[in-house]
């Protein structure tokens, strides 16, 4: 009959826009998972040269650190100084063998 026709036309439709809308709904969801892939490969790539960048910073800063510290050095100290004593080259009063005592 022509109701039965009809019905059945409407349900195709339906049927049809069903799909329609399931498949935008989906391509909406993988442009979304893509997008956040995306994001989150760029922020482990800048989270990983901002490491790379710090590590050769603090590696610098050691570098120079250690230019100073030999620059600092003390005199060697002679056998037979006691502690906090000049060395002898400073001090003509103390002889070697000669301690704080």
């Amino acid at each position: 009959s022509k109701e039965e026709i009809e019905k059945r036309e409407k349900a195709i439709a339906v049927s049809i826009e069903m799909v329609k809308q399931q498949a935008i709904a989906d391509s909406i969801a993988k442009a979304q998972e893509a997008a956040t892939a995306d994001s989150l490969m760029k922020a482990a790539e800048q989270a990983k040269a901002d490491s790379l960048a710090k590590a050769e910073e603090e590696a610098s800063k050691k570098k120079s650190s250690k230019k100073t510290e030999k620059k600092k050095e003390k005199a060697p100290v002679k056998a037979g100084q006691g502690k906090g004593d000049a060395p002898a080259e400073n001090n003509p009063k103390i002889k070697a063998g000669q301690g704080k005592g």
